[in-house]
């Protein structure tokens, strides 16, 4: 039983590492974005930011503690983003209030969640919102960098944002690294 289950596993890394490899790798270019509002708005951001990165590493270990408390402190530094010192046109702002307001209701269910399979499916609707939050604010001074791992979510995919492009995996922990891939990266002045 213990083979079958091997052979199962080594299969499943040689069709990950098979898709990373036909992967072009990073798909962002070098250019530079603009962070272009208040630095008050930035600095909010930033500790949401390690926040998540936190809770990234927390369910990278799959250690429920971790990730339930990396989850709130998200949650309340989200909850108090200065939105209003973002100098943007109404429906941008919208926009990004509406985001802000669906991952603060996605943490306190990733909070409430009892397994780490429906806490990491939680992570994965954060982790969109996130990116198409910074996709319009930026980070300043900051490089986002897109991950993904095909085989997460039972096949589905997952996505998480990294301040970094080390190979982590918030879905199947350390065992998984030749699952990951940089799809995507933002990099800001």
């Amino acid at each position: 039983m213990r083979f079958i289950a091997a052979a199962i596993l080594l299969i499943g890394i040689a069709a990950c590492q098979s898709s990373t490899q036909q992967a072009s790798g990073e798909k962002g270019d070098t250019t530079v974005l603009q962070a272009p509002y208040a630095t008050v708005f930035y600095d909010s951001l930033q500790l949401a930011l390690e926040s998540y990165y936190s809770l990234t590493e927390g369910l990278t270990q799959a250690n429920i503690t971790y990730i339930d408390r990396y989850g709130a402190e998200l949650k309340q530094h989200l909850d108090s983003l200065p939105l209003s010192s973002l100098q943007m046109d109404s429906g941008r702002l919208g926009n990004v209030r509406n985001q802000v307001t669906s991952m603060s209701a996605e943490l306190s269910g990733l909070v409430g969640e009892k397994t780490i399979d429906e806490k990491r499916a939680a992570f994965d609707m954060i982790s969109g919102l996130l990116f198409d939050l910074v996709k319009i604010t930026g980070v300043k001074g900051k490089t986002i960098y897109r991950q993904y791992c095909p085989m997460a979510l039972k096949d589905a995919g997952g996505y998480w944002l990294s301040n970094s492009s080390k190979k982590i995996n918030p879905y199947f922990g350390n065992d998984m690294l030749g699952c990951v891939e940089v799809t995507d990266s933002l990099r800001f002045n």
